[in-house]
């Protein structure tokens, strides 16, 4: 006979909302009469809703893992389990997604059969991590569980101070703006670091995240150490016919209002013949036109990538932005996924080796400033390194013609070795 629900008054307010709230799918895990997890569920409903009552946390850590993986595992453990015995081991699994989080509803239907036989029943997919969270097993059904998963072709994923997850966009699967390869690019990167994600070594966390366009789905200028955006740097593409018959449905007002004044650089005008000016040089790859005027407007045919380090949330500073090192560079051949490789060890290698304790990428350049930090992974100073649009963070104005000249130089010295090659 399965145990008796738990009063919760607190929790069925949360379910008394206009929005579903998790209590709902909580209870309805605690009611899967012979279910192994059912009393797991029943308790940890009694435990939330003690946490609740007290304003209190009743979680703590230890040491969980699989054989041979130093990290993935979220140990939980509860500090009330003589009142809720069921629930006194809770811990999570988080395993990686695929590239572009693809899946057919067969794989779907695997990972959770495999989760009702030796977890909870609870998944998450996907937590901030980008990891799929498979959160509730007791300590002896962990390496079971992980064995189930990795049969059918999946791993664990990151966790403490480690390379974590990578996470892509779905990219040019559905996406027309796509300018590069996403699936690629995270399997290229997160496949050369396994070992790191696999055994922890580093100071703290280190984050991948691909986007395929500048309108950065995955959020990686933001949240990882390391992003990699598609780009363009030729012409945006205009369809003229198509810019005349989107400004004769909406109208001249809507598309000056909605589309040429919200440019932040300026660098739209609508002509009189109802035909669009783009003054290219000036575009800064917002996105704003072309994700309202979609068939009108498209990127450009020269794509790339721009590479930046160092964006994190809230840590021991504020939330920092990703800054760019890499302008732009093409990932056609596979000697460009080797350089795009060569740049990602060279900043882990130089993370693992100066950062302090608990410190993200983008804290250690704030401390070390970026010049070392570029000196130091084998970039060079360009002009074309931004932190944010029309600012360079690297380029002294004050000798602004003497870093100018150095920075051609090097140019030219490029261009001779590429003939002389």
């Amino acid at each position: 006979m399965s145990k008796q629900m738990h009063d919760t008054p607190m929790l069925d307010k949360l379910e008394s909302g206009p929005w579903p709230s998790f209590v709902t799918g909580l209870k309805r895990l605690a009611k899967d009469e012979g279910k192994p997890y059912q009393d797991m569920m029943v308790d940890l409903l009694g435990q939330l809703e003690h946490s609740y009552k007290t304003r209190k946390g009743y979680w703590k850590g230890g040491t969980v893992g699989v054989i041979g993986y130093g990290g993935g595992i979220i140990p939980r453990f509860s500090e009330v389990a003589a009142q809720y015995p069921a629930s006194k081991e809770f811990h999570t699994l988080r395993i990686q997604p695929p590239a572009g989080m693809h899946y057919d509803t067969k794989i779907l239907r695997q990972l959770c059969d495999i989760w009702e036989e030796h977890g909870s029943g609870l998944v998450a997919f996907h937590g901030q991590s980008g990891d799929i969270m498979f959160q509730g097993a007791t300590s002896d059904k962990v390496q079971d569980a992980f064995n189930a998963f990795n049969d059918i072709g999946f791993d664990l994923g990151g966790a403490g101070p480690a390379v974590r997850t990578g996470m892509s966009c779905v990219g040019a699967a559905r996406c027309e703006q796509s300018c590069a390869n996403e699936q690629k690019v995270l399997r290229t990167l997160v496949n050369n670091f396994l070992d790191d994600m696999h055994r922890p070594a580093l100071p703290y966390k280190f984050k991948f995240k691909v986007s395929g366009c500048p309108n950065d789905c995955m959020n990686s200028i933001e949240r990882a150490d390391m992003a990699v955006i598609g780009t363009w740097r030729d012409d945006m593409k205009v369809d003229q016919e198509e810019v005349k018959s989107f400004v004769a449905k909406k109208g001249r007002k809507y598309v000056i209002d909605n589309v040429i004044t919200r440019c932040p650089t300026k660098a739209l005008s609508l002509n009189d013949d109802d035909t669009l000016a783009v003054d290219n040089r000036n575009c800064v790859r917002c996105m704003h036109c072309i994700n309202v005027m979609t068939t009108a407007l498209s990127v450009g045919d020269d794509k790339g990538v721009t590479v930046l380090m160092g964006g994190k949330r809230t840590l021991k500073i504020g939330d920092l932005m990703g800054t760019v090192v890499v302008p732009f560079m093409k990932l056609d051949l596979p000697e460009d996924y080797d350089r795009l490789k060569e740049i990602a060890e060279n900043t882990i290698d130089f993370f693992a080796e100066n950062a302090l304790e608990h410190e993200r990428t983008g804290e250690m350049i704030e401390r070390i400033g970026l010049v070392n930090f570029l000196e130091g992974i084998g970039l060079a100073v360009d002009p074309n390194m931004v932190a944010e649009p029309r600012q360079s963070s690297y380029v002294r104005m004050d000798t602004w013609d003497e870093e100018a000249q150095k920075w051609f130089d090097r140019k030219a010295e490029e261009q001779r070795m590429a003939v002389a090659a």
